[in-house]
């Protein structure tokens, strides 16, 4: 219990150290942009640079461990739509919105550092890999549904066309297609900037979670709908649990690339819910409050499942 509270406590902290100072400092939204910046342009992309450039090239193309985390929150996405369809009546809009506060894991801002403090360097490909492909599918799959739920009036080309340039262009993106690549012909960068990318790197993390943090803190509370307390069971128990089956059912999958798997789907719903939810202008205040919901109810669940992998008592193998 001592080491899951070694490990957990600094995470947590600096999230709630920014929920704090969000609260008790009146700065407009407007003053975390250039953090903001930093981190999602500059520190996490170096950090996943880095990390893949340094990691054997066949160990960046395991097919079968992208098809089955994918396909993991892509059931945690139907289960969750289901649900909000229920809740909501049929409405398709509200209910997608209610399928990515179950589905979608704050895989940027608090995966990396979790997965590495608890797993160590091991964890850094598919913690890359995992973010990647849960991306892509989430990227694609809303605007598809909002587009069915008569919200996106945007023809299909151009929607299409929308999906593809926020896949290839978001920096995490870039940023790994870019270390593959130079894991594919083994380039080493100069000493001078290879310091600079080890800077970066340890930056990313602390920086990321105490952002999260003040993001979190300014977001405007809204009721809680009856339905959350289950699409917050599906984010941050189910979705793990469906990973853990699959990839135990599939086999030859190594168990640090397993319980990375599992950290990362155990998270909580990302800010990019929110977002979303302000772009479609759907379900926007409830969407808010999933997040900070999920992000408490988080440090509970995320702190049970670091215990039972570091004491060995998750079948990783």
């Amino acid at each position: 219990m001592e080491n899951v509270i070694s490990l957990a406590l600094p995470f947590f902290g600096l999230i709630f150290l920014g929920v704090a100072a969000g609260k008790l400092k009146d700065i407009p939204a407007s003053g975390l942009a250039w953090m903001q910046f930093f981190i999602i342009y500059i520190a996490l992309p170096a950090l996943f640079f880095r990390l893949l450039a340094k990691t054997p090239i066949e160990e960046l193309t395991n097919i079968g461990y992208v098809a089955a985390t994918t396909f993991a929150t892509y059931c945690a996405f139907a289960i969750a739509f289901c649900v909000g369809v229920l809740a909501s009546r049929g409405n398709i809009p509200e209910a997608t919105i209610q399928a990515l506060a179950g589905s979608y894991s704050n895989v940027g801002y608090m995966g990396p550092g979790l997965t590495l403090a608890v797993l160590g360097p091991a964890a850094a490909v598919p913690t890359a890999l995992v973010f990647c492909f849960d991306n892509i599918l989430l990227f694609t799959l809303t605007p598809l549904m909002m587009a069915i739920g008569g919200t996106d009036n945007e023809p299909p080309l151009k929607t299409m066309i929308t999906v593809v340039k926020r896949i290839f262009t978001h920096p995490f993106i870039l940023a790994t297609i870019a270390g593959v690549l130079a894991a594919a012909v083994e380039f080493q960068p100069p000493q001078a900037i290879e310091t600079l990318l080890t800077f970066l790197s340890n930056a990313a993390a602390p920086c990321a979670l105490f952002a999260m943090g003040v993001t979190v803190a300014q977001q405007p509370m809204g009721r809680v709908p009856l339905e959350l307390p289950v699409i917050l069971s599906v984010k941050l128990i189910v979705h793990p649990l469906i990973v853990l089956l699959l990839l135990n059912w599939m086999g030859g999958v190594e168990p640090a690339w397993v319980a990375t798997a599992v950290l990362m789907a155990c998270l909580p719903p990302a800010a990019n819910v929110f977002v979303i939810a302000q772009q479609y202008h759907v379900y926007i205040q409830r969407a808010s409050s999933s997040i900070l919901i999920g992000t408490i109810a988080s440090t509970v669940t995320v702190s049970v499942f670091i215990y039972l992998i570091t004491e060995g008592l998750l079948p990783l193998q």
